[in-house]
């Protein structure tokens, strides 16, 4: 059986209502008083009601946490981030997925106001911004995670991905490719634009023309999108010898895919991923990919939520309104120089 205020009360002798203010550190209640009330509360092992206590100080203590698909490794370490950040300060995560879908977008900004969640971080590329807005406009501070519509939102964690596709493209590059492909994520938005634009600056600053040909969408990050993301560049005329993937889970599936058509990487072709999950190191062979600070990104942005919170209570706060971070190239053996017989330059 819980303890209740009552049995505290009743233990120290003291009304039901100076208990309450007493562990809510009320000043009308002397530090004696407050001490051996707190110290009682302890002993008999008092735990607050959670739902009570966010009437009395309209917090919930609980941060909404919004991601395009739980079962994307990727994310999962960018909660840890967050999750870290956030129970060091007392909050726990309400995670949501938004699955790519309109209507559950729509039932989660519906149940992040039913649960008066505190804040919210935006880590869903995809999620419309016009649900964003609702949540803006019912108070909910926001911060959102490399994010499309960036440019809707005040607060702001992102990942620079221009510079990560530089990386990369440079990469291949001095290996001496020159035929290298773009296999994107047309459901991305901005993510896989500025991926492009990083790669297109790198090729244009070689020298390269890069043909139309060899850039290609597919509809989101799943594996087996990559197989068909690969079977289009190897019908080009021309097939590349090298392609740089949107992102790690899209490049697992081009390497199955060249397994299955006897296609060697990287003898026969080099591909490339980007952000390093936990996977992406125990491919055949290992992916050379872009590590995408993930932890990191996720433990800023939490950060940034709280500091927003806690600025509710304390105007001094100054809140910085976005924050860059930056990845790293991490060279595998799915890179390698191009074939002599590939060598030549696009027609």
């Amino acid at each position: 059986m819980s303890i209740t205020i009552k049995d505290i009360a009743k233990q120290t002798g003291v009304s039901h209502s100076t208990v309450s203010r007493a562990l809510s550190g009320n000043s009308l209640i002397s530090e004696e008083t407050t001490r051996r009330i707190r110290k009682a509360a302890k002993e008999m092992g008092y735990q607050p009601h959670a739902a009570a206590r966010s009437l009395k100080t309209n917090q919930t203590k609980v941060i909404g946490v919004i991601v395009n698909s739980i079962d994307d490794p990727f994310f999962s370490e960018i909660l840890f981030g967050i999750e870290d950040a956030a129970q060091a300060a007392g909050y726990s995560l309400f995670i949501a997925s938004s699955q790519y879908d309109p209507e559950r977008e729509q039932r989660i900004v519906q149940t992040m106001m039913e649960q008066r969640t505190d804040g919210v971080i935006i880590c869903s590329s995809s999620f419309s911004a016009d649900k964003g807005r609702q949540l803006l406009a019912v108070g909910f501070p926001v911060v959102v995670v490399n994010y499309k519509a960036q440019e809707n939102f005040d607060y702001s964690i992102y990942h620079d991905d221009v510079d990560g596709s530089q990386q990369i493209t440079r990469h291949l590059l001095d290996l001496g490719h020159e035929k290298i492909a773009y296999l994107g994520n047309s459901r991305s938005g901005r993510t896989s634009s500025d991926r492009l634009s990083g790669f297109k600056k790198e090729m244009k600053k070689a020298g390269l023309q890069v043909p139309a040909e060899y850039f290609f969408e597919v509809d989101g990050s799943d594996p087996e999108l990559g197989k068909i993301g690969l079977n289009y560049f190897m019908r080009r005329s021309a097939s590349p010898t090298a392609i740089i993937c949107f992102n790690d889970m899209v490049a697992i599936g081009v390497l199955q895919a060249c397994r299955e058509q006897n296609i060697r990487v990287p003898e026969d072709l080099s591909v490339t991923g980007f952000d390093n999950i936990t996977f992406s190191a125990y491919t055949s062979p290992p992916l050379t990919t872009l590590d995408q600070p993930k932890y990191s990104i996720g433990n800023e942005a939490a950060e940034l939520l709280l500091d927003l919170l806690n600025q509710k209570t304390d105007h001094s706060i100054q809140v910085n309104r976005e924050k860059v971070l930056k990845g790293n190239l991490l060279v595998r053996n799915s890179t390698s120089s191009p074939k002599i017989e590939n060598k030549e330059s696009y027609e």
